[in-house]
């Protein structure tokens, strides 16, 4: 009997092991590698801090990781860095001979404090800082040789040497405890080490860790599994998975807030054990962890284990609503629909159907003839069908059996009042089902519509919809045998889209594209859109129209960009209520237009992916509040070395530093949860940015002036609960500076003042030059007159001496024809001398030729004429005789000596005897013109 029992016993461990480390559906894994914290592989210790930043002790120093930005601050003296603790607002780390805290100062930024630098005795050679722990008013280091006491309050140090290796240092409640190897387990009682117990096993195996259990104390091992000491005894815990612990050596674990543990292996991943000894799943490098070998765990405040591996940190989010099947290998390829049946989960994608029990961790097992895509799994009226390329199936269990062979299967729905018929919608329009005795087969085509059917609902009085997402929606009235089209009409009332759907939800047809859910009114033919269900999506989030109903449910679901949405009807109202859940569609990894979701049972549902599918639990759904923080504040000059700002308090930068950099983040670790942010910089940009999940944001070259930057978040469509803001201020350049100012206005007020004067003084000079520029002018009018006046009197002048020559050479002339005259009177006097009687008359003739008052007259009128001639010659010449000077006058008048003669009464031929003698008393040379002569004077 006990033989039976124990094979019992064993083949009930050996069914656990096999369903445990079958497990596909896990929890999310988020994975960072060396390559996202930009560090070494290997993490030795997390711990999180009450900011929720999470610190990982890692080979190059401590990573720090607010949710957005991992940032690294390397070891003080190069070492690895082996442990690491937050206790209150410090970070203390221990490393290779050296341990102390980090701090965060005014900048965001981390500053080392050393610790093990004020001891009074020198550390052990090679001593290294592997935990750390935190009770009360002491923190406690432990290397492999000594535990280091160290109080916060008054900052002694108190050190507990060992003889030999310290294995680890455990925390228990309130107390310490502690394994020397070989000699077993003690507790720190008053600052000094007490035995609890030298069992063998915990003298020889390497203690994990200690967890308290009840009033007992639950002990795991390195390798031998776990025990329980309890009133000086220890004993194995007895537990299912002890068969399998054995084939696994434990290096970290870790008691999870609802009792259970995680227990990180050397080479298979992590395992999670229940409060009642089960491993329930296992997560190894196969199903996403990064690295099989778990160095570290940590439990953050959201619940989830946080990993240190020797190769990269990763984070699970065992409270998830999400469970994972990752397709790695792609044995099963994108999937297109899902159902449960007959107690069998089926997925039907695009390499065929596939199925496995529900509820099982058994893999997926391909069902033979269904090789190929298919497009969609109904059932209807108990009796499961297969939409595929090649056509329809009925399923049952893990066979298919073809019933059409009309290709591509778009969707199947019952035929209202008629059981034994069905309606499906294929590549070449509407085909009918039927079902006879010997099962279900193709009855016909509905003759009359030949474009493709992937989505079409039954309206009344045989009337059925068709949308075609490049032609727009289709009213088609069949006949009563449905066997031909009578009547074909496109609705003009909404418009084709593209990934539109067309669904019927509680008795009412809707159809879905980008511009809205429009409701379909039987009785007018036409669509109207419903202000409600449109809210299902957006045309800013717009991937997809496609709706999926679950009648069972009530529940009608629909997909967008950010968020997967659902509608159910409203709890104290007829007016439906919209759910969201934070799933963007870079997540969920799906194929737009071909989205799908399935109801499996109680609050959960199956959603199809390309790269297997993601089951939602919407009881885990919980509504969760976020912060955000600004982490660090840098500014610089322009093209220079930024530097960090005391974000604690208002800015006062110069003008030339003005350019700023913020960093921020949400400390949130869900794998499916997207962080974004939306930020406001007020003096500038008044107005908040569009969403982005960059967690910094750079202002280049702000005008001075006040500033304010705000920055919000939001995770899902949950808005942080807080706004961060810092208030800074951008000095005026030195050239706008109020001193600059006043003395640019006292500038202005002496250049003025000296430009009045200059202008003064030009207008002065100027004003003198125009008044002597305007005596001038006026001498110059003056002259002018003057000289015009004299000009006048010179024409007078001129006039009267024209006018006198004029008399002159009258006067002359009539001397020289009255002489002429008298001397020819006188010759023929002389010739007709023979009367003595007329010697008295020649007399006459002769005194009237030599009539010295005629040359009185002439010399008057020639002095008139041409003033001081006479007087001019007779300085030149003053031999002259007056004779001579009558001579010259009538040389001057530019006479001939013809027309002298009459005037000396004398013949031509005396005159020029005169003009002869005249020349020699001039003493004129032989070649000089008497006359030019007289008159060149």
């Amino acid at each position: 009997m006990k033989i039976k029992t124990y094979i019992l016993s064993f083949f009930l461990i050996a069914i656990q092991f096999s369903v445990c480390f079958s497990q596909d559906e896990l929890p999310p894994i988020e994975v960072f590698t060396t390559k996202d914290y930009n560090a070494g592989n290997q993490n030795w210790s997390i711990t999180q801090a009450d900011n929720r930043y999470v610190y990982v002790a890692n080979n190059k120093g401590l990573l720090e990781f607010n949710g957005a930005v991992w940032t690294l601050y390397n070891s003080p003296n190069e070492t690895v860095m082996r442990s690491v603790k937050a206790i209150n607002e410090r970070i203390y780390t221990g490393c290779y001979m050296e341990f102390g805290y980090w701090s965060h100062n005014q900048f965001g930024t981390l500053d080392y404090t050393s610790i093990s630098k004020t001891l009074q005795q020198p550390l052990i050679e090679d001593e290294q800082f592997w935990n750390i722990i935190g009770v009360d008013d002491w923190v406690l280091f432990q290397s492999l040789n000594r535990i280091y006491i160290y109080n916060i309050s008054n900052q002694t140090i108190k050190v507990i040497e060992c003889e030999t290796e310290i294995v680890k240092m455990y925390k228990v409640g309130n107390s310490i405890y502690f394994q020397k190897y070989g000699k077993g387990l003690f507790k720190l009682e008053n600052g000094l080490p007490k035995l609890v117990s030298n069992h063998e096993v915990l003298k020889s195996s390497r203690i994990v860790n200690v967890f308290q259990q009840g009033q007992s104390l639950l002990i795991h091992t390195q390798s031998e599994g776990l025990f329980v000491y309890s009133n000086d005894e220890l004993r194995k815990w007895n537990i299912p998975a002890n068969v399998q612990l054995s084939d696994f050596t434990i290096y970290s674990s870790i008691q999870l807030k609802d009792n259970s543990f995680a227990l990180g292996t050397i080479s298979n991943g992590l395992l999670h054990l229940t409060e009642d000894g089960i491993i329930n799943y296992s997560i190894s490098h196969e199903d996403g962890l990064g690295n099989n070998t778990v160095l570290s765990l940590m439990e953050d405040v959201d619940n989830n284990i946080w990993l240190g591996l020797d190769n990269g940190v990763n984070c699970v989010n065992i409270t998830s609503p999400f469970r994972i099947y990752n397709d790695i290998k792609g044995d099963l390829g994108t999937v297109y629909c899902s159902a449960v049946y007959n107690g069998n989960l089926y997925l039907g994608t695009n390499q065929g159907l596939f199925y496995k029990k529900e509820d099982s961790s058994e893999a997926f097992k391909f069902i033979k003839g269904t090789k190929g895509q298919v497009w969609c799994l109904r059932v209807v009226n108990e009796q499961l069908f297969c939409g595929h390329n090649i056509g329809t199936y009925v399923v049952e269990n893990d066979s298919a059996q073809l019933v059409s062979n009309v290709q591509g299967t778009w969707d199947i729905q019952p035929i209202k009042d008629a059981e034994n018929l069905l309606l499906q919608g294929n590549y070449n329009g509407l085909n009918i089902l039927e079902k006879t005795s010997l099962g279900w087969t193709f009855r016909n085509k509905i003759e009359g519509f030949n474009n493709s059917s992937k989505y079409f609902e039954q309206s009344q009085n045989n009337e059925i919809l068709v949308s075609h997402e490049y032609k727009g929606v289709f009213k088609i009235k069949v006949d009563e045998a449905l066997t031909k089209v009578i009547k074909l009409t496109k609705d003009s009332t909404v418009d084709k889209g593209y990934n539109s759907s067309l669904v019927k939800f509680n008795n009412s047809i809707f159809y879905a594209y980008k511009k809205g859910v429009f409701k379909y009114d039987s009785e007018n033919s036409t669509f109207q859109r419903d202000s409600i269900y449109s809210k299902l999506f957006n045309e800013q989030n717009y991937t997809s129209g496609k709706l999926i109903a679950h009648q069972n449910t009530n529940r009608l679901w629909s997909f967008s960009d950010k968020e997967l949405n659902y509608l159910t009807p409203g709890k104290l109202s007829h007016i439906p209520e919209i759910h969201s859940i934070a799933l963007p569609s870079s997540l969920r990894n799906e194929m737009t237009g071909y989205e799908n979701i399935s109801y499996l049972y109680g609050q959960k549902y199956l959603l199809g992916s390309s790269s297997g599918y993601i089951v939602v639990d919407l009881e885990k759904l919980k509504e969760r509040k976020f912060k955000i923080d600004i982490n660090t504040i840098k500014m610089s000059a322009l093209d220079g070395d930024q530097s960090a700002i005391d974000k604690s308090v208002s800015g006062n930068f110069e003008n030339k530093e003005n350019n700023l950099t913020f960093s921020y983040s949400i400390s949130e670790f869900n794998r499916y949860s997207e962080a974004e942010y939306q930020y406001q910089l007020k003096g500038i940009y008044d107005n908040w940015s569009s969403w982005s999940n960059h967690s910094e944001e750079s202002f280049k070259n702000l005008p001075y002036g006040n500033y304010t930057f705000n920055v919000r978040g939001r995770v899902g469509n949950t808005i942080t609960t807080n706004v961060a803001s810092y208030n800074f201020t951008i000095a005026k350049p030195w050239y706008i500076t109020n001193t600059m100012i006043v003395l640019y206005v006292l500038g202005v007020a002496l250049f003025s003042f000296f430009m009045h004067n200059v202008y003064k003084n030009y207008y002065k000079k100027q004003r003198e030059k125009l008044l002597e520029r305007t005596q001038r002018e006026l001498d110059l009018k003056k002259l002018e007159n003057e000289q015009q006046l004299m000009a006048f009197e010179n024409e007078k002048l001129q006039q009267d001496i024209d006018n006198k020559n004029r008399e002159l050479a009258i006067s002359t002339m009539s001397l020289i024809k009255k002489n002429e005259f008298l001397n020819s009177i006188k010759d023929e006097l002389k010739a007709a001398q023979e009367g003595k009687g007329l010697k008295p008359v020649i007399k006459i003739i002769d005194k009237n030729l030599n009539n010295t008052d005629d040359w009185k007259l002439f010399q008057e009128a020639f002095n008139n004429a041409d003033k001081d001639f006479l007087k001019k010659i007779k300085a030149k010449h003053p031999s002259l005789t007056p004779n001579d000077l009558r001579l010259c006058a009538y040389l001057r008048l530019n006479l001939s000596s013809k027309e002298i003669a009459p005037l000396l009464n004398i013949s031509p031929r005396s005159v020029e005897v005169k003009r002869y003698r005249l020349r020699k008393k001039m003493e004129l040379e032989h070649d000089v013109s008497l006359t030019n002569y007289i008159l060149d004077l």
